[in-house]
């Protein structure tokens, strides 16, 4: 016979009244058709198409985890059409965001030549709360496509140049190194310390928000 009590709701609340939730902002950035959409579809959704239609200035999906047993981290991952990258809309689609993916694909020269730039405009237009750089990691997409375009050597060269830390072969159709690249990033925005300093607009309320009349950009 078993004795055990069932569980009742009360018991989940307080079993998380201890944990934190967060939510932080990424950004997904770079050229046209080196498979940001991708990515982002596959980290959240766990699934990959060939077919994704043209992202019309900025698109974005949530996915929750279970950081450790005191924080919980929803993040959102905000996929920036490529043809917007000189666009005065991009200061509105980089606002609050914390850390950035910058990706290319590995078979085509000229979306690495145009790193430097999505680079440029993002370091321009977003800083931590404190003044310093948002942890940024660069991915070199497509690496499923046999024809590699851009040696080795000359991503690390440009990555020490340009103090971007880390960076990863990826595949969205192989599902290769996406999970890692996006837990390096939040273990960045951790450690960047920002948690007291964030602005209310990124973390999660737990009072209710005053509804006000706002763009579809904003959080």
């Amino acid at each position: 016979m078993n004795n055990r009590k069932p569980r009742r709701d009360s018991d989940v609340i307080l079993s998380n009244y201890n944990q934190k939730e967060l939510l932080f902002k990424f950004l997904i950035i770079g050229d046209y058709g080196v498979g940001k959409t991708a990515i982002v579809r596959r980290y959240t959704e766990g699934k990959f198409s060939s077919n994704y239609k043209i992202t019309i200035g900025a698109d974005f999906a949530i996915k929750s985890l279970d950081w450790d047993p005191h924080t919980k981290i929803n993040l959102q991952l905000w996929d920036i059409a490529g043809h917007e990258r000189f666009g005065y809309m991009t200061r509105v689609y980089y606002k609050y965001a914390v850390a950035a993916a910058l990706v290319f694909d590995i078979s085509r020269v000229a979306t690495f030549q145009s790193v430097k730039k999505w680079l440029t405009d993002l370091r321009e237009k977003v800083t931590l709360p404190d003044g310093s750089s948002i942890p940024i990691v660069l991915l070199a997409n497509k690496c499923d496509i046999q024809h590699v375009a851009i040696p080795t050597d000359q991503i690390i060269k440009f990555c020490k140049e340009n103090k971007i830390s880390k960076w990863y072969v990826t595949s969205a159709k192989d599902n290769k190194n996406i999970d890692e690249a996006v837990h390096y990033l939040v273990e960045n925005v951790l450690k960047a310390k920002i948690e007291d300093e964030i602005k209310d607009s990124i973390k999660l309320r737990t009072a209710p928000i005053t509804t006000e009349k706002s763009g579809c950009c904003k959080l």
